[in-house]
């Protein structure tokens, strides 16, 4: 009896590769995924989607209230508030995408054991509806630019710079991905790295430049200065401050952008390589 079928699936023998015929296929999958993120999150709470816009402010408020009024750290002239909502707005998109697909396997484990499609689209749906996410907190960091700006509290001069901001996104999204896949591989075999992840990441940010300048961290600590410069979040978030504000008398360094791009691809790679290969025997380890 000779039966026609519409797909074969095989095991994959090339762990490096993505299948992009078969994720169209699956396409309608990663939008109801990206769309269960979005309604789930928030769902049966008071406030809703406004934890998008609560969560930035008021941890701007208590970072400037205790690093810039307290602490005195400088920002260059640029508003307190306005610097560290800059930079929690770059470094909350990268944490969120790293902390919620560090636990795809074992959060889908159910799932992932009774059906069959391509389990890179779990973690790919994470990384869009984070955009979401960060789109609505760009928003509210624009809003409270233009105030400033209207109240000459900051200067606005177009810069050709701008064009760098896309590639920033990008980085940013490969990198928590690619970090986050790794992780994901990881924690079905050692269940501690779920309580590190969360501990983790809070250590990482201070060390990303998120709430000071990266000349002061050298300034005052010289000798440790290497863990915050060639951290490739640091970049991010500092670059992210040189192109929105132009008072910053540093420059935008191509080669800075291209060793944060190159860095997110190779992590990327690893991940995707560790996913694959995890993805064939985590049902019978977790």
């Amino acid at each position: 009896m000779n039966e026609k079928w519409l797909f074969t699936i095989t095991p994959k023998n090339n762990l490096l590769k993505i299948d992009f015929k078969e994720l169209w296929r699956y396409k309608d999958l990663l939008f109801l995924f990206v769309k269960r993120d979005v309604i789930t999150l928030y769902k049966q709470t008071i406030l809703g989607p406004l934890w998008y816009i609560i969560q930035p402010l008021f941890t701007s408020v208590i970072f400037t209230l205790v690093f810039n009024n307290i602490g005195n750290i400088s920002t260059n002239g640029i508003p307190a508030f306005l610097f560290n909502l800059g930079g929690i707005t770059a470094w909350n998109y990268f944490k969120d995408c790293l902390v919620d697909t560090s636990d795809t396997f074992k959060k889908n484990e159910q799932i992932f054991g009774k059906v069959y499609f391509p389990r890179v689209i779990m973690p790919m749906s994470i990384i869009v509806s984070n955009l979401l996410k960060f789109g609505i907190q760009l928003f509210i960091f624009i809003f409270f630019y233009c105030y400033f700006v209207y109240t000459d509290a900051i200067d606005f001069s177009f810069s050709l710079n701008l064009l760098y901001l896309p590639l920033l996104f990008i980085s940013m999204g490969v990198l928590g991905l690619g970090l986050g896949m790794i992780i994901s591989s990881m924690v079905t075999k050692y269940r501690d790295l779920t309580f590190l992840v969360s501990f983790g990441v809070q250590l990482l940010m201070y060390l990303s430049a998120v709430v000071y300048p990266v000349e002061l961290f050298k300034e005052k600590v010289p000798k440790y200065s290497w863990l915050v410069e060639y951290n490739p979040m640091t970049i991010v978030i500092e670059n992210f401050r040189k192109i929105v504000f132009p008072t910053i008398e540093a420059r935008v360094l191509p080669l800075d952008i291209f060793y944060m791009l190159l860095i997110s691809f190779v992590v990327f790679i690893v991940g995707l390589f560790i996913f694959n290969k995890t993805e064939k025997t985590f049902i019978d380890t977790i």
